[in-house]
């Protein structure tokens, strides 16, 4: 899988998608979550997730859940080689988008708060601070974001290339499940 040829497709996420999520989840963290508990959040009341793919292949993942009418970013991950591109930026914008049609109004997730560019990312985005987990990832502690969703349909995003230049932080997800 390069980061040329075919432009990026987004879709919804299914279950036939968690090994194909699991494999991708593992080459953007350590420890990468298996093709069970992919499967397992694919399926949970609530999941909402886009993917993104070119030529066939996963390039690119947002998996979200939803609780009446907010919503948590569970994970998302890029392909290293489609990283610095506003993939990741515009695939959080989609599945942002398909939240608010699902009746979401308000998202929150947790980044690392030493990850400059993933928290610049979610900056961009319009996620501001609201909180703080005390050594959310082994020592580091993580921001607590939440974006407004109102009008998240009419805004376009500002994603040019480089805007997601780490779209995943490369810690373990955090000492609970995010689930």
């Amino acid at each position: 899988m390069t980061a040329g040829g075919t432009a990026p497709e987004f879709r919804a996420t299914g279950e036939a998608d968690a090994s194909a999520m699991a494999r991708l989840h593992a080459r953007c963290f350590a420890p990468g979550w298996d093709e069970q508990a992919m499967r397992a959040l694919l399926t949970a009341p609530g999941a909402l997730g886009r993917i993104a793919e070119t030529e066939g292949d996963m390039i690119a993942f947002a998996l979200l859940r939803r609780i009446i009418d907010e919503g948590e970013v569970v994970s998302m991950a890029v392909a290293p080689d489609w990283r610095r591109r506003g993939l990741g930026c515009r695939l959080l914008a989609d599945a942002l988008a398909a939240a608010a049609t699902h009746g979401v109004c308000r998202v929150t997730l947790e980044v690392a708060a030493d990850n400059a560019p993933a928290q610049a990312l979610y900056r961009r985005l319009g996620f501001a601070a609201v909180g703080r987990r005390r050594a959310y990832y082994g020592g580091v502690d993580a921001d607590v974001l939440a974006l407004d969703l109102a009008g998240v349909k009419a805004a376009a995003p500002p994603c040019a290339p480089a805007a997601d230049a780490a779209e995943t932080d490369p810690r373990p997800p955090g000492p609970r499940p995010r689930w």
